[in-house]
């Protein structure tokens, strides 16, 4: 069986992709029986070296080559982002291309309107690489757990945050001291607001709860907070009182139709697994009702591991040509709980004025809140002094109503960091 390629995006991703179509062509037409080739390549810059050779009549800086040609059976959109990625898949699809992708944004906030289009035109759309790089968990939830119901879904899926969190924590670095280090390293972006702000993290964790609970769940209603506020001072305390500072995504089954999704930075117990995953590593750990808990671990980027999970899509593309089309349930509505509503427990850091009372207010309001102290810290002294609390488990709107009215005492210096306890 010969599968006809057109390639449109050829940057790092689409350089890997065709390194490993020359390396490995053969071996994997031996393995599965199917036949990669690859027609065409268009870029809008087709002329800087991407450190593979490639024939110059299989280059192009239009598109529309590709999504015209008749002896093209599927495209590889790599393009990235919204316009024209977005464009050029409802284009292909409607001229009878299959799609393969590793854009977790396009398919994030279109969801709905791309399934709807590859049902209508009888195309495949596969995304594997768009969440976890090489790590197979769509094709792991949609096929090998399929006949599970998925309870949650957590994990480290961004791993600028996690090289920098890991930096933080190892290295005693400040957070923008750390931040400058993974740029300088080539793991963060020079405007890394996407990934620090938790935005990264909220497309691919819309992709895994749309596709465990069988429904779209939009970018909107994730609530998303980033790493930007944690401090040196915040991981120190996290180590002695037995945590790990991580940024989670974190998605539960509430009930039939209603679920919680949010992303943010969290303190997990240094003995669970999720705290031993470091630097750029990605790991999702999911809990199936038939198979119990899983964690799925590796490199979630790269040129390489994020080329091997489009490889693998062809691949599954060839053998069975359905993709994910079949997760768009119509009719299917599924009901995200308000922030507000969700329960956990907290670290919070007060930076207070040092003088007798002040702790006693503060308790004061938590406690008017409905807000129990587990336990507290307070080492230093000084005109202003950080005092950490950890509290029993309390409603997040209770939480953010006590901590706005703390924030305006006269005593407090600057706004007070809240970090939700799990694990």
């Amino acid at each position: 069986m010969q599968l006809n390629i057109g390639l449109i995006g050829f940057g790092t991703i689409g350089a890997g992709v065709v390194k490993i179509l020359q390396k490995s062509a053969g071996l994997i037409e031996k393995r599965t029986g199917v036949r990669l080739c690859l027609k065409r390549i268009a870029d809008l810059d087709i002329t800087t070296s991407r450190g593979v050779v490639v024939g110059t009549g299989l280059l192009t800086t239009k598109a529309e080559e590709i999504i015209g040609a008749n002896d093209i059976d599927v495209v590889i959109e790599l393009i990235g982002g919204y316009e024209p990625a977005r464009t050029i898949v409802l284009s292909a699809m409607r001229a009878g291309k299959n799609i393969v992708t590793a854009n977790k944004a396009l398919l994030s906030k279109y969801w709905e309107e791309i399934f709807q289009t590859a049902a209508e035109c009888q195309v495949a759309f596969y995304a594997e690489a768009s969440v976890g790089g090489g790590i197979p968990l769509i094709s792991s939830i949609t096929q090998g757990l399929v006949a599970n119901e998925i309870q949650e879904v957590y994990g480290i899926i961004n791993g600028t945050c996690n090289y920098i969190l890991t930096r933080m924590s190892e290295e005693g670095l400040e957070f923008s001291e750390a931040l400058k280090q993974a740029q300088a390293n080539g793991y963060a972006e020079a405007d890394p607001a996407f990934d620090i702000d938790g935005i990264d993290t909220a497309h691919k964790l819309s992709i895994l709860s749309s596709i465990s609970f069988g429904g779209h769940i939009p970018l909107d209603n994730i609530s998303i907070e980033g790493i930007t506020r944690i401090t040196k001072q915040d991981i120190d305390y996290a180590k002695e009182l037995g945590f790990v500072i991580k940024l989670l995504g974190i998605a539960k089954r509430l009930s039939a139709n209603e679920i919680e999704v949010r992303v943010h930075p969290a303190m997990i117990p240094q003995d669970h697994l999720l705290a031993s995953v470091h630097d750029v590593f990605n790991a999702v750990y999911l809990i199936g009702d038939m198979v119990g808990p899983m964690m799925f671990y590796g490199k979630g980027a790269g040129q390489l591991p994020t080329a091997s999970a489009i490889i693998g899509d062809l691949i599954m593309l060839a053998h069975q040509r359905k993709g994910l089309a079949p997760l768009l349930m119509e009719g299917n509505k599924i009901k995200v709980r308000k922030a507000d509503s969700i329960s956990s427990k907290y670290y919070l850091r007060v930076t207070a004025e040092d003088r007798p009372g002040v702790l006693a207010d503060i308790a004061g309001i938590l406690g008017g809140h409905g807000i129990s102290i587990a336990s507290c810290i307070q080492k230093e002294r000084g005109e202003f002094v950080p005092i950490i609390m950890l509290t029993h488990e309390a409603e997040e709107g209770k939480l953010r109503a006590a901590i706005t009215k703390i924030d305006s005492l006269t005593e407090i210096k600057d706004k007070t960091v809240v970090i939700r306890v799990t694990g």
